[in-house]
């Protein structure tokens, strides 16, 4: 089964020029990097819909997500339908300002209306009943105890429409509990994905991206993350005992050779496959 690519967290200066010659890391922007390999907001939104057909009835139009970094995921929600709105929720200035600007920037200013950008802790925040709630690419992560893990899933569940969803996505396997450096080729860059100093006793790990260039200019790190690797037992319990009723669990299907298809099933037991993606809906 094909790993999704890992990814966001807190941003990191970029790397330093190289000398006084202009390299490509140095006239790199990390964020349209970032974008470019890890993201895929289309073909989210498209999830975020199935699963939303898939629990009820009627249509979402609020969107929250939490961590939401450059907000390209919320303004694609806006862009999808004229009755959507958006609520992108971030305690990083710098990275909602280049989300302002590069982002929100190239709305309509009738889209632009229906955005709302919020520099915030997500454990504190208060906003509009949203019918989808989403912490995509594993951010929630960076709550590394139980407690504080249950005081994010009940903000969460607070923050809900009366047909509110909460969606999460996580990874697992044995491959997730390694220190690895995983590299993809992108035109003009290779993306890479290094998880380091994972402890097994706390479940803490550090995970960094990099990016290379042709050039042989490296931005490292660009960005930098230290998470709890968390299991989804652990996490499950903790939804339920936040106060949600009932959890579903989208496994991503593969194809003859074991590559992911990027379409997700419901199933009651997952396999026992060394790396592993799946979407979590949460339902009050």
């Amino acid at each position: 089964m094909a790993k999704k690519d890992r990814k966001k967290g807190k941003a990191d200066k970029p790397a330093k020029k190289a000398g006084k010659k202009a390299t490509l890391a140095s006239q790199a922007d990390r964020h349209v990097l970032y974008e470019k390999s890890v993201q895929s907001p289309e073909d989210e939104i498209d999830l975020i819909r199935q699963f939303y057909a898939n629990h009820r009835k009627v249509k979402p139009r609020v969107l929250r997500e939490d961590f939401c970094g450059t907000a390209t995921l919320t303004c694609e929600w806006i862009k999808a339908n004229p009755k959507h709105r958006g609520i992108g929720v971030d305690f990083d200035r710098e990275v909602l300002d280049w989300g302002r600007e590069n982002n929100v920037g190239k709305l309509t200013a009738k889209q632009a209306d229906r955005i709302e950008l919020i520099e915030a802790d997500v454990l504190k925040v208060e906003t509009d009943p949203a019918d989808i709630l989403v912490a995509f690419n594993f951010s929630y992560w960076t709550f590394q105890t139980r407690e504080r893990m249950l005081a994010y899933f009940r903000r969460a569940l607070a923050s809900l429409s009366d047909d509110g969803l909460m969606l999460l996505d996580f990874y697992g396997g044995p491959d997730a509990f390694t220190e690895c450096v995983e590299k993809t080729k992108h035109e003009g860059f290779t993306y890479v994905w290094e998880q380091a100093n994972y402890d097994p006793l706390s479940g803490s790990v550090d995970c960094f991206i990099h990016f290379h260039f042709p050039d042989r200019s490296k931005m490292e790190p660009a960005f930098s993350y230290r998470w709890r690797l968390w299991t989804l037992p652990e996490l499950r319990d903790v939804i339920m005992e936040a106060g949600f009723s009932d959890i579903t669990v989208y496994w991503e299907q593969a194809d003859d050779e074991g590559e992911g298809t990027g379409e997700y099933e419901a199933v009651e037991k997952g396999e026992a496959d060394p790396a592993w993606i799946v979407y979590v809906v949460a339902e009050p």
